[in-house]
């Protein structure tokens, strides 16, 4: 039996590791977006490099990251964030999540009679 050596061995488990995160993050796409989902892109570009850079991605002259296939991207990069368990990138990133339940129990403010 022939075996890998220990050297090629670690990128392949890394590249595998990469993959397998690429693959739950593309099966969680088809869930819907959580409704505390908050912000827009800021184009940082940072949710392209997940878990490596996608070929697709490309730089402004102000640095800026924008996607070569916008109007044909997939699901997965469609809604990053969907969750803020999902959201890996919240330091550079310009959505943010807001739990809804909180946002329901807010007291309107009231006009008082007279004045």
């Amino acid at each position: 039996m022939h075996t890998t050596p220990a050297r090629r061995r670690q990128p392949l488990l890394a590249l595998a590791s990469g993959l397998g995160r690429k693959a739950q993050r593309f099966a969680t796409s088809l869930l819907p977006v959580d409704a505390g989902r908050r912000g827009d892109c800021n184009r940082c570009g940072e949710c392209c490099k997940l878990p490596y850079p996608c070929p697709f991605l490309r730089y402004d002259a102000d640095g800026l990251s924008r996607c070569s296939v916008y109007h044909a991207r997939p699901p997965s990069c469609r809604k990053y964030p969907r969750t803020a368990s999902e959201h890996i990138t919240p330091a550079t990133c310009g959505y943010y999540f807001v739990n809804v339940t909180d946002l329901g129990r807010a007291q309107p403010a009231t006009e008082q009679a007279g004045g």
